[in-house]
């Protein structure tokens, strides 16, 4: 009987018989299962410079990746929030300035024009405020020596926005008080104390101080911020409220006028939007200190309500209200200009040895293991 070859039969049953040069089908690819946001922790599963007064849970794990930074975002932590109450209003700001600056939104200037040179100063204050405070609650959690560093530019911003204001102050609204005008001030003085003072020296030795004090205030503002970050420190968050209510004494003369002088009447726009701003900022600062409402019931409001959520919206408006006046004084600034013009070297010059010095700042607290703790 005769035996058939395998081939043979593989042919009849209509199969090709595999050879060496049939190519063989690839392999389908596994697919990955989607990769899981990671667990969030609780306050003692995190180290001691992670965890929030009152706050229980919602935690990210120390040594995240930036990629995991950025999805964090998304994901209902206790830090979510904190980065969109503010990046909402770098959006909304950078949107504002941009018109203002480079559409003509403040006439005919082109944007390099002297004239807004103060409120280039003061939109790079707001915008660099607004952007790190969204990099600092992002990116808080790479590891603890780039938690303090982010956190010490929080502050620096903070400081170096305050100064910001206080050069848009002194050329777009503080020349037209009357309380700055020697003649105006000299009448007041006369008239209800019976003082007859030439006021133009006090006013031009504050008209010569008010810029170098205020940038030696933002210096020093910036080191005491940086130094409430130590075990030492009890009170931190009291100690920076207050310490970043200190540049807003700047403003006294617009406060002085107001009681001095019929501001309302005068300028209207100015005294609302003025006190409504220190309302939100008093408002701001109630939240940032007494830990309301997470003090109360704490673990209730970790994700959404608790009160650096409430701090940061409050701070928002605070500083929208600031933006119609300062635009309305850079109005007047326009219709009836000045003698003395702003200058490029007491403005940006201003700005940029600020930054220089606030970089030193936070150099010499990086080096400093008491304030910077390694991982």
């Amino acid at each position: 009987m005769q035996t058939v070859p395998v081939y043979q039969a593989l042919k009849d049953q209509g199969q090709s018989p595999p050879t060496a040069a049939s190519p063989q089908p690839p392999p389908r690819p596994r697919r990955l299962p989607p990769r899981r946001a990671a667990p969030l922790l609780r306050w003692d599963e995190v180290p001691d410079d992670f965890v929030e007064c009152f706050i229980l849970s919602g935690y990210r794990r120390l040594h995240c990746t930036a990629q995991e930074c950025l999805a964090s975002v998304l994901q209902p932590t206790n830090e979510t929030l904190n980065f969109w109450t503010h990046f909402i209003p770098l959006l909304l700001f950078a949107s504002k300035f941009c018109r203002l600056l480079l559409l003509r939104g403040a006439g005919d200037l082109p944007f390099h024009h002297p004239f807004l040179l103060p409120l280039w100063c003061y939109a790079s204050g707001v915008l660099l405020t607004f952007a790190m405070s969204c990099t600092a609650h992002v990116f808080s959690c790479l590891s603890l020596r780039l938690r303090a560093a982010f956190f010490y530019l929080d502050y620096a911003s903070i400081s170096y926005y305050g100064f910001g204001s206080t050069v848009a102050y002194y050329y777009y609204l503080l020349p037209g008080l009357s309380l700055l005008e020697p003649r105006a001030l000299s009448r007041y003085l006369q008239q209800r104390l019976g003082w007859h003072v030439d006021c133009s020296a006090p006013i031009a030795l504050y008209s010569a101080l008010l810029l170098p004090v205020a940038f030696l205030l933002a210096v020093a503002c910036t080191v005491a911020c940086c130094k409430s970050r130590s075990e030492w420190c009890a009170y931190p968050f009291a100690i920076r409220t207050f310490v970043f209510a200190m540049p807003l004494s700047m403003a006294c003369p617009i406060m002085l006028e107001s009681l001095l002088f019929d501001l309302k009447g005068h300028n209207p726009t100015l005294f609302v939007y003025f006190y409504r701003r220190y309302f939100w900022l008093l408002v701001a600062a109630f939240f940032n200190v007494s830990k309301i409402p997470e003090r109360i019931q704490p673990g209730l409001f970790d994700i959404i309500g608790h009160s650096h959520q409430l701090f940061h919206i409050f701070t928002f408006l605070s500083i929208y209200d600031q933006m119609f006046y300062v635009e309305e004084g850079l109005r007047h600034f326009l219709q009836e200009p000045p003698p003395a013009s702003p200058t490029f070297t007491g403005t940006v010059g201003y700005m940029v040895l600020l930054v220089l010095c606030l970089v030193l700042v936070i150099k010499r607290f990086l080096n400093v293991p008491e304030f910077c703790k390694q991982d």
